[in-house]
């Protein structure tokens, strides 16, 4: 029983923690005054300081490293987590604000009744999975409301804190969602959508089809098209860097330093001096398996996604066994199979990196040493220059970095940079160094392009595209108009359309969300082909993928008894998402009614700076 409490606490004190520290963070704030150096967030006058928000991040960046296995993060990966957590803050004051106004609270009776019934939703399916709640395999309720009466004090505060963030989140869901209802009517339509369907033959002219010399396009035309949809050639911020690429790649004695390494762990994992599980926990750098002893979970022994050295001693390996080194380009495995399952298998293994050492580690490092003196996170450009230079180093140049992607140079990420390029920088600045897993660099900021809609002159060849497509449709209309003109008295549209030398197709069966993309991107079109009777032809159809004539060759109706049969299922599987979006846009209107100040760039930013 104790070793139940101990694994369901863990994630109940992180919840309750991290709920502590947000409302400790603005429950005081009435009297504090508005603004001050360390004011990082402020959502309508209510101030969120430094030192509780870097408490949160920190806790948020711990319990994420947990999760990972990982030590190190990358910027891209802190800047996620710290958004997610300036996220949190500002929606606890929303809803607190939304439920005071509502008038929402929480009894402790509620509490007690809701404790009895259900383990709180933040950790039900911990607690449903553990053995310790369990009969006959499946959760008992009465084993939750023994052990509930029975745990300290400790873990009953716990369970209220937890219960006392849920409840008033529930009731304002309810409060929202009170008239959120899927009538029989819109049932039936889903339905019939998905399993009425029609045959139909197809003449169809697209602007593709048109010849450019057809839509000749003027300034003036330019001009006003790019006036009109300036919305559409907006674009991220984009930045083009230098680097110089100082290499950190193993030699044969790193090489020999790590397979005798490897060696020696196996010797002693075989000769029982330590255990595989503890071994992958200490020593392996797969950060994903590490944390649980080199876990890979099951297997097929032929599944995709492992590197052929990997995959090939796994097909060979007994259970078990513990494999000799595999070498990959990852670096030296130790591979273990615990149980076996027809074709499946349970999976360990332990990674030990071929990782620079001794003398070159010194000699590397010291020349990342003076990489660093000369050209890291300088203002004049020209440094990183002199830099390559004096290391007799090449000096690249990126592919274009766009604002919120990554950076990879030969098939490699390279972390930080994408942050880095966009934190306000002026084009000559020098990034620090920045280690990636075979090289470390240093980044010039060459030019950087605010994001926002460029100029005319900059998306000119958009623009123009975007013209004179509008124009080839008003063409292919003209034409279909004078097509419907010549087979207004065919009977059948398949073979009269092709005798005048027009394709025309024979498509479906199809229902209305199976398609083809002729009709999926013309609605228009996609009706018409539902609404006529066998044998009737449509006059033309125009929109955004061109104009259309069709004939419907044959018509299925759906089956009413089946849908009767299944409504109830529908129905509830379709309230879900209703319900989360309509929680969802009350929250999106919430953030976009309030005034949020963000100064974590200006504060991040200048603790950095004064750091250094």
């Amino acid at each position: 029983m104790m070793r139940a409490m101990r694994s369901i606490t863990k994630p109940v004190f992180w919840v309750v923690a991290i709920t502590f520290i947000g409302w400790m963070a603005y429950g005081q704030v009435q009297d504090l005054l508005a603004g001050g150096k360390d004011v990082v967030l402020k959502v309508d006058g209510t101030v969120i300081r430094q030192q509780p928000f870097q408490a949160q991040y920190q806790a948020t960046l711990e319990q994420y490293r947990r999760q990972q296995g990982s030590g190190r993060l990358s910027r891209e990966d802190e800047q996620q987590i710290q958004n997610r957590v300036a996220d949190q803050f500002i929606q606890n004051i929303l809803l607190d604000r939304a439920y005071r106004r509502l008038g929402i609270g929480v009894s402790d009776q509620e509490i007690i009744e809701a404790a009895r019934s259900s383990p709180p939703p933040q950790i039900l399916d911990q607690v449903m999975q553990d053995a310790t709640f369990q009969t006959d395999g499946r959760f008992d309720i009465t084993k939750w409301q023994r052990y509930l009466s029975t745990a300290g004090p400790e873990f009953q505060t716990q369970v209220e804190q937890l219960y006392r963030e849920y409840l008033p989140q529930r009731k304002l869901q309810d409060y929202l969602t009170a008239d959120v209802y899927v009538s029989d009517a819109k049932l039936w339509r889903i339905w019939r959508d998905q399993h009425e369907s029609v045959t139909v033959a197809l003449l169809a002219i697209r602007p593709e089809d048109i010849p450019d010399s057809l839509a000749p396009v003027s300034e003036a035309e330019l001009q006003r098209y790019y006036d009109g949809h300036k919305s559409e050639f907006t674009r991220p911020g984009t930045a083009w860097l230098s680097y110089i690429q100082l290499p950190r790649i193993p030699n044969a004695a790193d090489s020999a330093s790590a397979r005798a390494h490897v060696h020696a762990l196996r010797a002693d994992i075989v000769g029982g001096k330590t255990k595989f599980e503890d071994a992958a926990k200490k020593e392996s750098s797969d950060s994903g398996s590490a944390a649980r002893g080199g876990d890979l979970g099951w297997v097929k022994r032929d599944a995709p996604g492992f590197v052929a050295p990997f995959a090939a001693a796994l097909r060979r390996l007994t259970s078990g066994v513990v494999s000799e080194p595999v070498l990959t380009e990852f670096g030296y495995h130790l591979i273990r199979i615990d149980a076996v399952k027809g074709d499946s298998v349970h999976v360990r293994h332990i990674l030990i990196p071929v990782a620079l050492q001794g003398t070159h580690l010194d000699a590397v490092d010291a020349r990342t040493d003076t990489l660093d003196r000369m050209a890291a996170e300088q203002s004049i450009g020209a440094k990183l220059d002199s830099a390559a230079r004096a290391l007799h180093l090449p000096l690249a140049h990126t592919p274009r970095l766009t604002q919120g992607q990554g950076l990879s140079l030969n098939g490699r990420p390279v972390p930080d940079v994408s942050v880095w390029a966009f934190e306000g920088r002026v084009p000559g600045e020098t990034s620090p160094v920045i280690d990636g897993d075979r090289a470390s660099y240093v980044f010039r900021l060459d030019s950087v392009q605010a994001e926002g809609v460029p100029p005319l002159d900059q998306v000119r060849a958009a623009v123009a595209a975007g013209v004179r497509y509008e124009k080839k449709k008003a063409i292919a209309r003209t034409q279909a108009e004078q097509v419907a003109a010549k087979l207004r008295n065919a009977s059948d549209l398949l073979t009269a359309g092709r005798a005048i030398g027009y394709p025309v197709e024979r498509l479906g069966p199809f229902t209305r969300v199976t398609a083809p993309s002729n009709f999926l991107r013309n609605p228009t079109a996609l009706g018409a082909a539902f609404g006529l009777r066998p044998g009737e032809k449509s006059g033309v159809v125009s929109g955004e993928a061109g104009s259309f004539l069709l004939q419907v060759l044959a018509h299925q109706n759906a089956d009413s008894s089946a849908w009767f049969k299944q409504r109830a299922q529908q129905r509830e599987a379709l309230m879900q998402p209703l319900v989360k979006a309509r929680v969802q846009q009350y929250l999106t209107a919430l953030r976009a009614d309030a005034k949020i100040v963000d100064r974590r760039n200006e504060i991040y930013r200048s603790t950095v700076s004064s750091g250094s």
